[in-house]
């Protein structure tokens, strides 16, 4: 099973918390880590430069559909970034327990 981390973006440290909160209760990712970044990107033609928060979702590739959907539905930007990177050369036992956390939640 690949693993892969997703990251996206928020404006706000609340919004980041609740993504990552309903990533890891509903199963879709492991762990969730959250951290203050500054960014520069050019929107609708204006240089900007803002204050984020990162949110890096460690989760396997076959939950990705899953996690975009939820990061989605919960964003409040137009334009979410929302991209997974492979995750290369894991410790096991971390890889083992990334992919038991990333499993639907039990009902």
């Amino acid at each position: 099973m690949a693993l892969i981390a997703v990251l996206t973006t928020t404006a706000s440290k609340d919004e980041a918390q609740a993504i990552a909160r309903a990533l890891v209760e509903q199963g879709l990712s492991a762990c969730v880590q959250i951290s203050a970044i500054e960014s520069f990107y050019v929107w609708e033609g204006t240089l900007q430069q803002d204050p984020e928060y990162r949110v890096v979702a460690k989760t396997t590739e076959e939950r990705y559909p899953e996690v975009e959907r939820a990061i989605k539905e919960l964003h409040s930007y137009e334009l979410p970034a929302i991209y997974a990177l492979p995750l290369s050369h894991v410790y096991a036992p971390y890889r083992e327990w990334v992919e038991r956390g990333s499993q639907p939640a039990p009902r």
